[in-house]
């Protein structure tokens, strides 16, 4: 337990080290919030895959989760980490990420700590929902309005065909076993989540996205 306690000091403070350099970029080298926002994204999942190979206790776990949430909370209200929170629309999505983290390492320490449990949703969401983003505005072809949102069938190809490369490649290392069906799962992983993202407003798709991946993995096993 100990070494797990000062593997919880050192995830939290790789967390902290990115949010500092992402303010750092934002308000001295003045990178957008769009930019910062996406560097955060992506850098928190890259970390969160650390969580199991440090962590085996899902209470540590909840306690990281949680205390980011109430830091990204209180930064929502006190006006502080504005390369998280200075955007023009409303969007949940940073206090949501946390919770959809923590339930994805519930799912992996029930369906026995098979590693693809863990490490798709969360990859699927850190990588695949920026990409769709940057795509989408870079080329805003086939543009489809959900609500107050924009989206766009360049973004929504750009998610899906990520989305299949990223199943392809952890199913080949950790789950071989299950790479005669790959095509299918893949394929069903994809549609679905980028399905998801495509009618996910405000920030819910950080839930949205992970739930889905979950579901057909849930399904297909």
């Amino acid at each position: 337990m100990n070494k797990e306690i000062i593997n919880t000091g050192i995830l939290a403070a790789l967390f902290l080290l990115l949010f500092l350099i992402a303010e750092f970029l934002y308000h001295k080298l003045k990178v957008k919030s769009d930019i910062t926002r996406k560097i955060i994204h992506i850098g928190t999942g890259i970390i969160t895959l650390l969580f199991p190979v440090m962590l085996a206790n899902h209470w540590l776990v909840l306690i990281l989760c949680a205390g980011f949430a109430l830091i990204l909370i209180l930064s929502l209200k006190f006006n502080f980490l504005k390369s998280i929170n200075s955007i023009n629309r409303i969007s949940y999505g940073s206090i949501l990420y946390p919770i959809a983290v923590y339930g994805c390492y519930l799912a992996y320490n029930y369906f026995g700590k098979e590693l693809v449990f863990f490490y798709l949703p969360v990859l699927t969401l850190a990588i695949c929902d920026p990409v769709a983003a940057f795509i989408g505005k870079r080329f805003p072809y086939g543009i489809i309005q959900i609500g107050k949102d924009r989206k766009t069938v360049a973004g929504f190809l750009a998610f899906f065909i990520s989305s299949v490369a990223i199943t392809l490649f952890l199913y080949y290392f950790l789950s071989p076993q299950y790479f005669n069906n790959i095509l299918f799962i893949a394929f069903l992983i994809a549609v679905s989540s980028a399905i998801t993202e495509l009618f996910s407003v405000k920030g819910i798709d950080n839930i949205t996205i992970p739930a889905s991946v979950l579901l057909v993995l849930t399904l297909c096993r």
